[in-house]
């Protein structure tokens, strides 16, 4: 079920999300990248898909044609790395940047 990124409120099931659609319970733009499925913090400009620009705004209503309301599973998958430990690309990218010029 999908859920309002601000405030948590679960959004009626299988309703279309439109650019002007609000949070009935806290009144937040509710079409924006925070609420899709494809929003991933870290990816090239945090999005999973292949965007023709970034979208400055993450929590503002936006245009986005990729846009899908996030699930539970995208949830889980965006937590979780593919060997079942948290997500720490960052760190893993920082040490390797740092063996190539021998700090450790």
């Amino acid at each position: 079920m999908a859920t309002c990124f601000k405030c948590g409120h679960e959004l009626p099931a299988r309703e279309k999300i439109f650019r002007s659609t609000v949070c009935e319970n806290c009144g937040s733009d509710l079409r924006v990248c925070k609420n899709c499925g494809f929003y991933l913090p870290g990816a090239h400009w945090d999005c999973r898909e292949t965007i023709p620009e970034a979208v400055r705004e993450k929590d503002r209503a936006n245009f986005c044609e990729f846009f899908r309301p996030e699930t539970e599973k995208d949830s889980e998958d965006r937590a979780v790395a593919g060997d079942g430990q948290p997500d720490n690309r960052e760190e893993k990218a920082r040490d390797q940047f740092n063996s190539l010029f021998g700090d450790s």
